[in-house]
């Protein structure tokens, strides 16, 4: 059945740049959705092809594909935010399932897999997952003029060559542990629902903020709102966790973020309830603390960049900018890798967004001397305005104290990650950790600046093990142990300080991890390009490559001029002209009419047979390093339409 309503009043993306597909697309983007779709490679790998419409004058319509139905929707302002409506579906609607709650636990994810025998074959079809937020979560990436036109969520089984993955929309790899522990929270475990956007914000009001004139979800201050100031943050997307809080609990001093990178939240709640003597530190601060039941809903796609920097920031990416690992500019005609470089990388943080750095230094001020806030980012990529930065090659304390307590503890890094994890990093994690927990507990004891008031911590092993591994090996159960062991470490050196008690302790992930099917090797977002067609592809992320075509008819309709366009405007915010382009114009029966090319302008000409009308006629437009046109001579694309992949089931 297909179900179309109007989509009036509706709100566009945030900030225009290209993302998303327009009408000089839409010949390459249902052919890259089809593609995606019906052939075997993408039958066998891909979940839903995600994108938005973009009309002219900028009305936006958000749309996911998947082999079972379709389902488009608009986004218009709210009190607060916005408010999401389906305009139209056709077959199933593969969001229709957004459950929060769902496969909460490793029964239930196991059940949900069959109960195979071999946890590393816990494979999880569509029909038995949920997509949270899906409406919020996709909407917001367009937001970004950095987003792509189309983005690929693929099956929860079926992404690369490691046993675990994330990534994907669905409930698996889009839950994260969330506890709060410490002054001002309930004890205990609560049902509420939750984001990663959330955390920031909880953290503000629990730090006692004021509230400012900032942004909320739709990018309208309080003032452009017409009330009085009601965020914490700059852009806070997110919303303070009211079902945490107890204000007769006092209110924290300082404030300590426990990132498990890619610890799955099922595995967590399976070693607390399974092993009374497993993870005993991360039991302290639980039971000193409260749970969210079904943790939070990360960033989409669900990837570490993009997610530490919407937990440091309570803004989704498609706001904060840093939409992928690495991402296409299209104005630059560039692609960059933050992740890849590692180092130096938040310059690529937008401007619309505030960190909790910066936050921290808004409140209790700039860190000089003894005065000041001190904060610090340990080995984790949300680093803009942390004093002590890892990642932007800001070390505060002395180095030969820092290498004598990173040789304390060597010897607590299990020699199996050497002689076992992949050669592209994973085997250095172990390293990695110990590093970071030295600078953490050097940055406490040195008297030289005040106590930390923000630190940031990204532990990296639980990410490590769990692709490498699986989720469920013991593999990544080990990589857990080994992480709590280092949080004991930072937790003596706080009650040696008498600061434990005063401090609020944020455990979380940036993701969560999937059982992964080896054996496919899927990668579906490589399908358009296998098939030939111009694309950027920087996974799960395809940035198409199409001209713009304006076709102008004479007056007399004898003549007939085609302009050829780059899609993509470049940095002067002009769309450069396409020299060599092949046009090629047949009649309606398919006959040659004519043939030219495009000169340095952009511009070619053609003579229409006097015993043709110009409806009579199209084109094609071809062009090196861009997607072929296909048009009628009153510019309308002659194109696949994906629709058509649902007509038994609309009939």
């Amino acid at each position: 059945m297909t179900e179309t309503m109007p989509a009036t009043g509706a709100v566009g993306c945030e900030r225009a740049g290209g993302q998303g597909l327009d009408a000089n697309q839409e010949e390459s983007g249902n052919a890259a959705i089809m593609a995606l779709l019906t052939s075997e490679e993408g039958r066998a790998a891909t979940d839903l092809v995600i994108t938005c419409r973009v009309a002219d004058g900028g009305a936006t319509t958000y749309q996911a594909w998947a082999e079972r139905g379709m389902v488009g929707w608009v986004r218009r302002y709210a009190e607060r935010g916005y408010t999401y409506e389906v305009v139209e579906a056709c077959g199933e609607n593969p969001l229709e399932r957004q459950d929060v709650t769902a496969l909460s636990t490793l029964a239930e994810e196991l059940a949900a897999a069959g109960n195979p025998e071999d946890v590393q074959r816990a494979f999880i079809e569509q029909a038995q997952l949920t997509y949270p937020y899906a409406y919020e979560r996709i909407a917001q990436l367009f937001d970004s003029p950095n987003a792509p036109d189309i983005i690929v969520s693929p099956k929860s089984y079926a992404y690369g060559r490691q046993p675990g993955q994330h990534g994907a929309l669905d409930v698996v790899q889009s839950r994260s542990p969330l506890i709060f522990s410490g002054p001002g929270v309930k004890r205990g475990v609560v049902a509420a629902e939750a984001r990663q956007i959330d955390v920031a914000p909880t953290i503000c009001r629990l730090m006692g903020f004021p509230l400012i004139d900032g942004m909320d979800g739709s990018g309208r201050t309080s003032s452009e709102r017409g009330i009085t100031p009601d965020v914490y943050l700059k852009r806070q997307d997110g919303r303070v966790l009211d079902e945490v809080l107890d204000d007769a609990d006092g209110r924290p001093e300082r404030v300590y973020i426990l990132l498990l990178d890619g610890q799955s939240q099922t595995e967590l709640l399976h070693r607390l309830e399974s092993d009374p003597t497993a993870v005993p530190n991360l039991r302290r601060l639980i039971e000193n603390g409260v749970m969210l039941q079904h943790g939070s809903i990360t960033n989409f796609p669900s990837i570490t960049w993009p997610s530490h920097n919407a937990i440091g920031t309570g803004a989704w990416c498609g706001h904060h900018d840093i939409v992928n690992p690495t991402y296409y500019l299209r104005a630059q005609r560039e692609t960059i890798s933050p992740q890849g470089m590692q180092f130096d990388t938040a310059k690529y943080l937008g401007d619309g967004v505030e960190t909790l750095f910066e936050a921290f230094h808004r409140v209790y001020g700039e860190w000089d001397g003894m005065q000041g806030a001190f904060t610090a980012s340990i080995i984790e990529p949300c680093v803009r305005g942390a004093d002590h930065a890892t990642l932007e090659r800001r070390l505060v304390g002395d180095r030969g104290e820092l290498i004598a307590l990173t040789q304390e503890t060597d010897h607590e890094i299990s020699p199996r990650w050497v002689e076992e994890l992949e050669e592209h990093g994973h085997k250095m994690m172990g390293q990695i950790d110990n590093r970071g927990l030295a600078q953490a507990r050097q940055l406490f004891r040195d008297q030289s600046h005040p106590t930390p008031k923000l630190v940031f911590h990204e532990f990296s092993q639980p990410d490590s093990a769990a692709h490498d591994y699986g989720p469920h090996h013991e593999g990544a159960r080990q990589a857990l142990d080994e992480t709590d062991l280092r949080i004991g470490h930072i937790l003596d050196v706080l009650d040696s300080l008498g600061l434990f008690d005063s401090t609020l302790f944020v455990i979380t992930t940036d993701h969560g991890m999937a059982t992964t099917d080896v054996e496919l090797r899927g990668n579906p977002a490589r399908i358009p390009e296998r098939h030939g067609m111009a694309a950027v592809t920087c996974e799960p992320c395809i940035w198409l490559r199409d001209v713009a075509v304006t076709i102008e008819v004479a007056s007399d309709g004898r003549t007939a001029r085609v302009e050829v366009l780059d899609n993509d405007a470049d940095t002067t915010g002009e769309r450069p002209p396409v020299a060599g382009a092949t046009i090629r114009v047949v009649d309606s029966v398919d006959g040659h009419v004519a043939t030219t090319h495009t000169g340095a302008d952009g511009l070619a000409a053609f003579a229409i047979p006097a015993d043709l009308l110009p409806a009579e006629l199209a084109l094609s437009v071809q062009a090196e390093h861009f997607n072929t046109r296909h048009l009628r001579l009153d510019g309308t694309n002659i194109s696949p339409d994906p629709h058509s992949l649902y007509a038994e089931s609309a009939g």
